[in-house]
């Protein structure tokens, strides 16, 4: 599972893996080529982090 997320959403998205997988989340902030392409999961915000889980 993967969640892309901007700076305002994190915490959802932290809390959403969390929550479907039972598992720790991975967070990792995307490079600057990923940003342009990414959009977050939950707005139209660029995004800045993926969330998954192992």
């Amino acid at each position: 599972m993967k969640v892309y997320s901007c700076e305002t959403h994190i915490n959802h998205a932290l809390d959403v893996v969390v929550a479907e997988t039972e598992e720790y989340p991975i967070m990792d902030i995307l490079n600057e080529e990923e940003k342009l392409s990414t959009k977050c999961s939950y707005c139209e915000e660029q995004a800045t982090y993926v969330v998954s889980s192992k």
